[in-house]
């Protein structure tokens, strides 16, 4: 249980802070779209790494640096079109929850007397950023991968044990981000308030890109 407890630990202590993937799911919570997938996605795609990091694949991301260079250099890339898409956002407006309800789905045509609601994204974009976000991201395979891999082998038989705590957090921590944004909605109900959370998402996406690609060349 011990072994366990320090793989849940370990675990939220590297997804718990704010990076690109949580503030694309905190956005889909917030909107209530696709909320599900999402999480899965996030979640499975953690647990793979989290094995594979724990299976050994961690030596082979020390022993080819280049790996980290190219998912630096592709992920640097996709957040800085992704801030853009969100400066864009913010700029143009036009983006808002309806106001006759707090459990209003984004999506749900407005009632008379209402505000007009948000276009619903299609699954398919969603999936492939969500899926961008998780595997483009350098930090992963630095973190789940070798570190979290490394620590785990400092468990010796009980290293499983480990991984599934750390499995537990990830699944936690997604549900808890993805389904608990809706409860945000009530101060996300007019343009301006979008506008403003698109904005911040920019800047973050944006500084998130340009801390990946930065170290290439200063390399």
């Amino acid at each position: 249980m011990l072994t366990v407890l320090a793989g849940l630990g370990l675990g939220l202590s590297l997804i718990v802070a704010i990076g690109a993937q949580n503030v694309f799911v905190l956005r889909q919570g917030i909107r209530r779209e696709h909320v599900l997938a999402v999480v899965v996605i996030c979640a499975l795609s953690d647990a793979v790494l989290i094995v594979a990091g724990v299976a050994g694949l961690g030596f082979l991301v020390s022993a080819a640096p280049w790996l980290i260079v190219v998912a630096r250099a592709a992920g640097g890339v996709f957040l800085l079109c992704y801030g853009i898409l969100a400066a864009r956002r913010a700029w143009r407006g036009g983006e808002q929850l309806r106001v006759d309800g707090p459990d209003a789905p984004a999506s749900a045509p407005s009632r008379p007397g209402g505000t007009a609601t948000a276009t619903r994204t299609r699954l398919a974009p969603v999936i492939l950023t969500t899926l961008a976000l998780t595997w483009l991201n350098p930090h992963v395979y630095l973190d789940t991968v070798l570190m979290l891999g490394s620590i785990a082998a400092t468990h010796g038989a009980d290293r499983w044990l480990f991984a599934a705590g750390a499995i537990a957090a990830s699944v936690l921590w997604f549900t808890a981000l993805g389904f608990g944004a809706r409860y945000l909605g009530r101060w996300l109900r007019t343009e301006r308030s979008w506008r403003i959370l698109d904005a911040l998402i920019a800047v973050v996406m944006i500084a998130l890109a340009v801390s990946l690609v930065v170290p290439i060349f200063a390399g």
